[in-house]
């Protein structure tokens, strides 16, 4: 059965462009997988849910880009091993043709995908090196000329926080619940417990 994965980064974003293209390709509604979520690493649940109940051997997964996908290569191309050669499910990626493990099936076939991959992440690992030089420079100059602030800090609303620490921790809510509750990320809201919890000797 065809299957289709879409990924937008923002609670904003729009994602219709992506299912539309699904659609036209005559995937099932109830076939395509959708998520609002990072592409910095694999944890999204509906990205899990869809790779274990969603795809079986022999299915064909279509994702419109391969930074839909995901944003880490090496993390791709291992995602890429488990869904084709694990999993046995075959990968369209729409905007490359050449990512199309149903054309070739020998080893040339797979040769070129992962030299792609390979590729691929070679330009994504450079362009990473090259935003982290230029805002290296960008806070140096700022210090040099002594308007560099930092980061601005989050502010957190200790008393809500408090609240649903307890309630997660008496299993009312999942912490997914808190997170969003608070409107911060899985690291910042992990991050708090552990400080709550240093500081007050609480874990309950």
């Amino acid at each position: 059965m065809d299957a289709g994965y879409v990924r937008v980064s923002a609670k904003d974003q729009n994602e219709e462009r992506q299912v539309a293209k699904m659609k036209e390709l005559g995937i099932d509604e109830r076939r395509i997988f959708i998520e609002k979520a990072s592409g910095k690493d694999f944890d999204r649940p509906v990205y899990k849910s869809m790779k274990e109940v969603g795809l079986r051997e022999g299915d064909v997964l279509y994702i419109d880009s391969i930074d839909r996908l995901g944003r880490n290569y090496e993390e791709i191309k291992d995602e890429w091993a488990d869904l084709t050669k694990k999993l046995g499910v075959d990968i369209v990626v729409l905007d490359m043709p050449i990512l199309d493990t149903r054309k070739s099936k020998d080893l040339t076939g797979t040769l070129i995908s992962d030299i792609v991959l390979q590729l691929l992440g070679y330009v994504a690992e450079n362009e990473r090196t090259k935003i982290k030089t230029r805002q290296a420079e960008g806070i140096a100059k700022a210090k040099e000329r002594g308007v560099y602030t930092g980061r601005k800090k989050m502010e957190i609303d200790k008393e809500l926080f408090e609240k649903l620490y307890g309630e997660v921790k008496r299993k009312e809510r999942t912490a997914r619940f808190a997170m969003n509750e608070l409107g911060v990320k899985a690291n910042t809201w992990y991050n708090l417990c552990k400080e709550f919890e240093t500081r007050t000797g609480r874990f309950a």
